[in-house]
């Protein structure tokens, strides 16, 4: 493995990509396969990209992916396979020792496993037996509380309403996801504002926009395909405002690796027309003081505010009586930086506002959110042609994993309805969510653990507590594609359940079937794969969860086998049960599926009084840092971050192109100044402890890069820095974990 820290001075996208994405279908050994199969990616007669949420045009062109959806593909449709052979004589000892990608890299599992405590190895079981085994347990249980339901933003709506269905029946509400880790804290500041917590935007709305304002968020990384809209808005003129701490090379300059001419000439386009490096957790200061400049030149939409707002009164008083330094302060930037980001707005008729994940892991992530709406709002910026709120998730059906009831607060609604259509009466209790779920299983409160993917163990804060977590439970099962960490951090007992992948073709007796998911920006599309399976044992995740509904559930009135026999019955069921599917599977059929729909962006207000509502919030404060404990040396914000070959907790290698990083995954981006300051110097290899009032944690020996970050920040990759995120530092209200923003103490490496 090479290694190198060099600065990369190229625009996103282009040559590189495509090498890339070439090396990758290379790799998995699925070069002519994997051509063919990506020629179906994001098609109306093929499958929805098992990458991101970002959405596609009305899934019409022939090359609707991007260097991310490519790794995300050949990693499915690898020609590897890891079965029973190889379990024979590899211990999870042996295996615990391999990094993420070695894991990763082994290909895709062939056979249902159960764990073999007297060799250390998982040895082949019969379906029959793996469901009568979590059934045993389930049925076992004092409570029902006593279990925990773990879903991936990669499960399919058919999958996750099937799995809620079957939690619900068994009377929990333990529906813990990854939407708790990411952007709880957007549905939750939505919700309580605008009525909804989805975006209010379309990709036409991209096209329309005159200013597009960016949070927290690299999509250039995270989100290729969104560099094409951006790329699209900036070409027309649109101004393209960022704030991010690091200087994201996807955000300053794009090639579009499918525009001939551009990989030719050599060219490419900008993106940001200004760029804002706050400082880690800035945002709130940043946004309020917008809003302080837009009201001081009394640059509104009054019209918009009297009619469609209250709140308006409180707002203009908090922000009146807040003092310029100490916004200038929390901020990270000057007066005439936010001056000038404010201006851009109110001389904007239609304005965007995005983020991600560097929004919503903070502490005072809900607050952020809020005073980004406030700024919307002020400008009547929801609920007209090219304008919105753009919260953009990660996986590809986050979003839609929620809509099908995968939550653990669900609405009183939706169970009315879910209990009318299969004749039973749902629990009402809140369940756990995921930091809830580790405290519990921590307490002995929770035995059995069922994930429909994800990885769990490596996703999750606090690592050390959080595998304890998992070892302590009685069962841990896992409906997968491929080993991850999570399946070598077991409990007492546990099951690998392998699945199809969404590239594959799913067979039932009704036929060859498809799935449904829904974007980021509520568009629901039908996906088919293409593949063989990649073993003939596989069973897809609507039928697991059906048979092992049949095993848990004996008493059950829904015919679960009789479901998935043909999955437009699943849909069918769906369509009585959630808002917005009537007619879902004619509706689904139509080429480029259909738009649910979103009541603020019809200004239609869900609240209390039927208005959209401005809310008040103070700075995170000086005392910021109160639960940072004390210890020598000076106080940092870590924010964790995705290097360019990882999705998510998925790691395709171990570069990162954009940031100059070849060959490394254990580093730490910093100051210069902050370097010499600390009589340290890049290529140093250093300890990273974060501070808390509950003790200090530790992440050994990496390596320190010299980057353009603000002065007392840092970045490093997760899941490696995970385990510095203390389990009770989370979002106020949304409970998501703080990743984005952890106080932590560098000191020199004893293993330099």
């Amino acid at each position: 493995m090479k290694q190198r820290i060099s600065l990369y001075r190229q625009p996103a996208g282009g040559w590189g990509a495509l090498k890339s994405s070439l090396q990758h279908l290379r790799e998995q050994k699925v070069a002519g396969l994997g051509f063919n199969t990506l020629l179906h990616t994001n098609q109306p007669d093929g499958f929805d990209c098992p990458g991101c949420a970002w959405p596609d045009k009305n899934h019409h062109s022939s090359f609707e992916f991007c260097e991310n959806g490519v790794k995300a593909v050949a990693a499915e449709a690898t020609s590897r396979r890891v079965g029973a052979d190889f379990f024979a004589v590899h211990t999870v000892e042996w295996l615990m020792a391999q990094d993420d990608f070695s894991l990763e890299a082994l290909g895709r599992l062939t056979e249902p496993l159960r764990y073999d405590t007297a060799s250390d190895r998982y040895l082949p079981i019969a379906w029959d037996e793996a469901f009568q085994l979590v059934a045993r347990h389930l049925q076992a249980l004092a409570s029902p509380d006593q279990a925990a339901f773990y879903t991936s933003g990669r499960t399919s709506n058919e999958a996750a309403f099937l799995y809620q269905l079957l939690v619900r029946e068994f009377g929990t509400n333990n529906l813990p996801d990854c939407s708790n880790m990411c952007h709880e804290s957007s549905g939750v500041a939505m919700t309580e504002q605008i009525g909804i917590g989805k975006g209010t935007v379309t990709l036409d709305d991209f096209d329309q926009a005159q200013a597009i304002f960016i949070f927290g968020q690299n999509p250039g990384t995270n989100h290729p395909r969104m560099l094409e809209a951006l790329r699209a808005a900036a070409r027309r003129g649109c101004r393209i405002v960022v704030f991010n701490p690091l200087r994201e090379r996807g955000l300053e300059r794009f090639t579009h690796p499918q525009d001939a001419w551009q990989m030719l000439s050599g060219g490419s386009s900008a993106i940001a027309s200004n760029y804002y490096q706050l400082r880690i957790g800035g945002d709130l200061a940043t946004v309020k003081g917008m809003i302080k400049a837009l009201l001081e030149g009394d640059r509104l939409d009054r019209t918009f505010i009297d009619t469609h707002t209250r709140g308006f009164t409180e707002l203009a008083a908090d922000i009146a009586a807040q003092p310029w330094p100490e916004l200038i302060a929390e901020s990270g930037l000057s007066e005439a930086q936010i001056r000038e980001a404010a201006a851009i707005y109110a001389a904007s008729d239609a304005t965007i506002c995005t983020w991600g994940m560097g929004i919503t892991q903070h502490k005072h992530s809900v607050a952020t959110i809020q005073m980004l709406v406030n700024l919307l709002l002020l400008g009547g910026n929801i609920g007209k042609a090219g304008a919105g709120a753009c919260p953009v998730r990660g996986h590809s059906n986050v979003q839609g994993d929620r809509t099908m009831g995968i939550n653990e607060k669900p609405g009183p609604a939706f169970l009315d309805r879910l209990g009318k259509a299969f004749d039973f009466a749902p629990p009402r209790v809140h369940g756990y969510d995921v930091v809830g779920s580790i405290e519990a299983m921590l307490a002995g409160q929770l035995k059995v653990f069922i994930a429909l993917g994800g990885n769990f163990a490596a996703a999750t804060p606090d690592t050390v507590r959080s595998w304890q977590a998992l070892q302590q439970c009685e069962l841990t099962v896992h409906i997968t594609t491929k080993l991850n960490r999570s399946h070598l951090v077991h409990g007492k007992q546990a099951l690998i359940l392998p699945c199809l992948g969404r590239t594959e073709i799913d067979l039932q007796a009704g036929g060859i079937q498809g799935i449904t998911v829904e974007d980021s920006m509520s568009m629901v599309h039908l996906s088919a794969g293409i593949n063989p399976p990649a073993a003939a044992a596989l069973l897809s995740e609507p039928v697991i969860v059906a048979r092992l509904a049949a095993a848990t559930l004996p008493a059950s009135k829904t015919p679960w086998l009789w479901m998935v026999e043909d999955y437009d019955r699943i849909r069918a069921k769906i369509a009585e049960v959630v808002e917005g599917f009537t007619d879902f599977n004619a509706r689904v059929r139509v080429p480029g599926g259909f738009y649910l729909g979103n009541s603020a962006r019809e200004r239609r207000w869900r609240t209390e009084g039927d208005k959209a509502r401005f809310m008040v919030h103070p700075l995170a404060g000086t005392g910021r840092d109160e639960d940072a404990g004390t210890g020598p040396g000076r106080l940092f914000k870590l924010m964790t971050v995705r290097s360019h070959d990882q999705y998510n907790t998925t790691v395709y290698g171990f570069d990162d192109r954009y940031r100059g990083v070849s060959g490394h995954r254990r580093v730490c981006f910093i100051n210069p100044a902050d370097l010499r300051a600390l009589g340290l110097q890049a290529g140093q290899w250093v300890d990273i402890r974060s501070q808390w009032r509950d003790g200090e944690r530790l992440a050994k020996r990496f390596l320190l890069v010299a980057y353009d970050i603000p002065a007392g920040c840092l970045a490093s990759y997760f899941p490696e820095t995970n385990c510095l995120v203390p389990l009770s530092s989370f979002a106020d209200r949304s409970r998501t974990p703080t990743s984005k923003s952890i106080s932590v103490r560098l000191s020199p490496s004893a293993e330099n």
